[in-house]
Order: C-alpha cells, then sequence, then structure tokens
C-alpha cells in the first residue's frame, strides 16, 4: 500500500456497510483524505493475509500505513468507527471523544451486536460512488 492515506475498509457485500461508506462521504466536509477498500479486494485480501489476527474482523477495518517513525496502525471494531468519527470532524468528532470514555469491552459488545445483524438492518444496495469520489476507491 503505496498511498500514506488512511484508508477504511469495509464489507463490499454488506448494505449497511454501503451505507456506512456513503454516510462518511455524505458528512466529511471538505477534507476527502480517507480511501475506501472492500475487504473482499486486492488491498483487503493483502492485508488479512499479512496479519493473520484480523481474519475474523468482516465489517470494517480503519488501516493507516507506516510513516516516518511510526508503524502500521490498525484499529477494528468500536476503535475504527471511533477514528472514522474523529475523522469526520465537527461533533463526530465530540462523539469520538465521548465513546472513548465508554470502555472497549463496553463497546466492542455493542458493536458486535451491529455486526451480527448488519445484513437485516439494511437492505441489499450497492455503493455507487459519484465520479469524484470513485478516485478514493482501491481495490
Amino acid at each position: 500500500m503505496t498511498d500514506p492515506g488512511a484508508l477504511l475498509l469495509y464489507d463490499g457485500s454488506c448494505g449497511f456497510c454501503a451505507g456506512s461508506v456513503q454516510f462518511v462521504l455524505g458528512h466529511e466536509g471538505a477534507r476527502r483524505t480517507l480511501r475506501f477498500a472492500p475487504l473482499q479486494g486486492t488491498r483487503g485480501t493483502e492485508l488479512l493475509r499479512r496479519h493473520p489476527g484480523l481474519q475474523r474482523i468482516d465489517s470494517l477495518i480503519w488501516y493507516e500505513p507506516a510513516s516516518a517513525g511510526r508503524g502500521e496502525r490498525l484499529l477494528v471494531r468500536s476503535s475504527a468507527v471511533i477514528a472514522v468519527a474523529a475523522y469526520l470532524g465537527s461533533v463526530w468528532r465530540l462523539l469520538a471523544v465521548v465513546a472513548r470514555i465508554i470502555p472497549r469491552p463496553v463497546r466492542d459488545a455493542a458493536y458486535d451486536w451491529v455486526a451480527r445483524h448488519r445484513h437485516q438492518l439494511a437492505a441489499e444496495s450497492c455503493l455507487v460512488p459519484t465520479p469524484e469520489q470513485r478516485v478514493r476507491f482501491v481495490d
């Protein structure tokens, strides 16, 4: 992964996940630095191969490649959602700060419940980014 920006990996076969990506695209303001990739794509497969501990994660991963003086950063489950909220800024950043107060096991239990039921929570849908958004999607 050569681009230094953060990458949000999502379940490409999930309507709830597609809706979540659309939510980020609609609420990110002018920042527009986050990239997106389906877990089932080349980047997702490569990341899961390099990090076997992530094999059980099938819904959302926040990934930042290594940079000067810092190794890769991988966030999963509720921590990935908090990273997305912080990225969005505004009131979402405030919600991210509040969410960090909640103990991770409690946050992750709520995340796991949503992840288990995500296919029932949203209808099947295709993620159709605009041409401007499309350049931020990687395979």
